[in-house]
């Protein structure tokens, strides 16, 4: 089965990383959002697992989209890497923007001082190291 690992397998192995570790990152980078000092221990809580289950939705979607652009019937097995690449330009994509229209749009919510922005996008680091490493070690767990 070593090559031939079942697409399902697959997708549910990573809906299973994505799931714990946007849940572990959601609240690992808490503190570098105002709500950490303005919100409730019952707003952080919900936050978390209202940002969690939005990530979750941005993964399995982007993982989608690229499967369905670059995705061949032996996916898997044949087009792995390419269809991971796109699943994660196209999460950080969307984060990008999200960040954006959350923060200077809506002001939905807010980065505090010690938040690292990237210049010329001002978004937050770790939003973007999030769509980074996550996927990148979802894809390399959910296939080994």
């Amino acid at each position: 089965m070593s090559g031939t690992r079942n697409w399902l397998q697959v997708l549910r192995r990573y809906l299973l990383f994505i799931a714990a570790g946007n849940l572990a990152w959601e609240f690992a980078h808490m503190p570098l959002y105002t709500l950490w000092e303005t919100g409730t221990t019952e707003q952080i809580i919900l936050y978390g697992l209202h940002c969690t289950a939005g990530d979750i939705l941005i993964a399995l979607s982007a993982l989608a989209v690229a499967l369905f652009v670059l995705g061949t019937p032996a996916w898997p097995g044949e087009g792995y890497v390419r269809v991971g690449i796109i699943a994660v330009v196209l999460g950080l994509g969307y984060t990008i923007f999200s960040e954006w229209l959350n923060i200077e749009i809506r002001e939905a919510w807010a980065y505090r001082d010690i938040m690292p922005v990237i210049p010329l996008i001002g978004a937050g680091l770790t939003p973007m190291l999030q769509w980074i490493v996550l996927p990148v070690l979802g894809l390399w767990w959910a296939r080994r």
